[in-house]
């Protein structure tokens, strides 16, 4: 494709489009300047075990899961999407002034539930909006873009939340409790905007097709969407949260300002990467994308199980954004391409419900295979990114022996 090309189909993505990208930039200004920094405030300051942040990040990501059917499914029956979003991004913004005031990691729990409930109200909506309002030809591009913008917005908040660290506290390794909370007043603003926006920006899409409300069924979605959801669970079976890589890259030495510098420049590589891979799955279809996506996170997640120097984890994480970009976005353009037009607030709610439900155990398996529970000490720092790597290979191998006869933009 010709860069001048690319570019004249960025400028023509509908309004939607932009209005919701527009809104996850906001949103992940807010979010990433507390998230990335909540796990070391929970080993830091709180002293909690690793194992006990397992449980907060996937529970955190597993409570909502049924909402994220429920909303989708609400969509589909109320034929829209947006004002179900937007009450998403409202719940989300509301629930992060309490992490200014929180100071038990039950607390901090309570309001990560919370947080990630708006998460759960507003993905499936918002993915079908953006869905419902691009032609499938250029479906690809349109995720893609939305994750440009979403990653674009999680390395600003990344730089914001470093000059408040390296203001407050140099490069001391250790994140001071009063630091966190200074970031966590910054960031109530852009989430305000994140509301504002879709809220003003986005409007409904007349849906065609049934008119009755769809059935809650995994049936109804159909056997190649199945499968595929099959696949990914396999994948997200092993894709811990990030919060685990944060704590490898303190682990192995590395400073708070070094860890948000780093993640800054990982959603750099995600953000230019995404919308040109989802341009290329327009191309040369989602699958064979997100097969080499899952590669590279394998080999990824291998390095940081052997990583020994502080230079070894920020290549990898730097690679890591490779990852998200082939095949974050393109997942979800998939899933649009598997399913009718009419049930697709159904289908990503049920596909971000089953990852997000999946999310608990992984993220559970990571702490305990690192640092053991009860009176057992687990196998070491390594091991989770051990047992991701050997999940992604799996997925992809699977994957590759998959051929979906649906729709050609499925292959």
């Amino acid at each position: 494709m010709k860069e001048d090309g690319f570019f004249k189909k960025l400028r023509g993505l509908p309004r939607n489009v932009w209005a919701v990208s527009l809104t996850s930039f906001f949103m992940d200004i807010s979010s990433e300047m507390v998230i990335n920094i909540l796990p070391l405030f929970l080993s830091n300051v709180l002293g909690v075990r690793t194992s006990i942040i397992g449980v907060i990040e996937g529970v955190a990501e597993s409570t909502a899961s049924i909402l994220k059917v429920f909303s989708g499914w609400l969509s589909d029956k109320l034929r829209g999407r947006k004002w179900i979003a937007v009450g998403g991004y409202a719940i989300s913004a509301l629930a992060k002034p309490f992490f200014y005031i929180a100071n038990s990691w039950e607390m901090i729990a309570g309001v990560r539930w919370a947080d990630r409930l708006g998460k759960g109200v507003r993905t499936a909506p918002r993915d079908a909006l953006v869905a419902d309002s691009i032609k499938p030809s250029q479906r690809g591009l349109a995720f893609g873009f939305h994750r440009a913008a979403d990653t674009s917005g999680a390395m600003i908040g990344l730089v914001i939340a470093a000059v408040v660290v390296w203001l407050a506290q140099s490069s001391n390794l250790q994140l001071g409790e009063n630091t966190f909370r200074t970031v966590v007043l910054i960031s109530l603003v852009p989430a305000v905007l994140a509301v504002l926006s879709l809220a003003i920006g986005a409007k409904d899409i007349p849906l065609q097709g049934q008119t009755e409300a769809p059935k809650i069924t995994f049936k109804a979605l159909g056997k190649p969407f199945l499968v595929f959801l099959l696949i990914v669970g396999l994948f997200d079976l092993g894709n811990s949260s990030d919060a685990f890589l944060v704590l490898r890259a303190q682990e192995r030495g590395m400073s708070v300002i070094g860890i948000l510098v780093m993640l800054a420049v990982f959603n750099l590589v995600y953000t230019l990467i995404s919308a040109p891979a989802g341009a290329l799955s327009d191309r040369i279809g989602r699958r064979r994308v997100i097969i080499g996506g899952w590669i590279v996170y394998g080999f990824i997640y291998l390095g940081f199980a052997l990583a020994q120097q502080i230079w070894h984890v920020w290549v990898l994480y730097i690679a890591y954004g490779l990852y998200y970009g082939l095949a974050y976005g393109t997942a979800k353009a998939m899933v649009a391409d598997l399913v009718a037009p009419e049930l697709r607030g159904t289908a990503y709610g049920t596909y971000n419900a089953i990852l997000g439900i999946i999310d608990f155990p992984a993220s559970l398996i990571a702490g305990v295979l690192w640092q053991g529970v009860g009176g057992w000490q687990g196998f070491g720092a390594g091991a989770p990114f051990l047992f991701g790597s050997v999940m992604a290979f799996l997925a992809a191998i699977l994957m590759f022996f998959w051929r979906p006869k649906t729709l050609a933009t499925a292959s």
